[in-house]
């Protein structure tokens, strides 16, 4: 469990992260867990994202599962990364090989 203060700095690290992938990559929820130093949280990830206001002034849609899954009930994901040139496998899910970022160690 965090205290009030790692669940800030955990926070701060995510809306980080997300802020810094490219255009055109995506990244998944389990790899920013890792770098904010939380590896066995990613949906605390998806909440972090779902409940931040100022989430929304970040590329989330960049945001996907492991298996390259988009948001269940947000159609538009799909729609916004493939306006970035993501490509997406037949079965829906975006390519991971083809486009995951991971951030190096300069993101911190």
């Amino acid at each position: 469990k965090m205290t009030p203060e790692q669940a800030r700095t955990f926070r701060d690290d995510v809306l980080n992260i997300v802020s810094q992938i490219p255009r055109g990559r995506v990244t998944t929820y389990g790899i920013i867990a890792t770098w904010a130093r939380w590896p066995s949280h990613p949906r605390m990830v998806g909440r972090t994202l779902r409940y931040t206001p100022e989430a929304d002034q970040l590329p989330c849609h960049r945001v996907v599962n492991r298996e390259g899954r988009t948001a269940p009930g947000w159609a538009m994901q799909r729609t916004l990364l493939e306006e970035e040139g993501v490509a997406f496998k037949p079965n829906g899910y975006v390519d991971m090989q083809r486009y995951q970022w991971e951030p190096d160690d300069s993101f911190l």
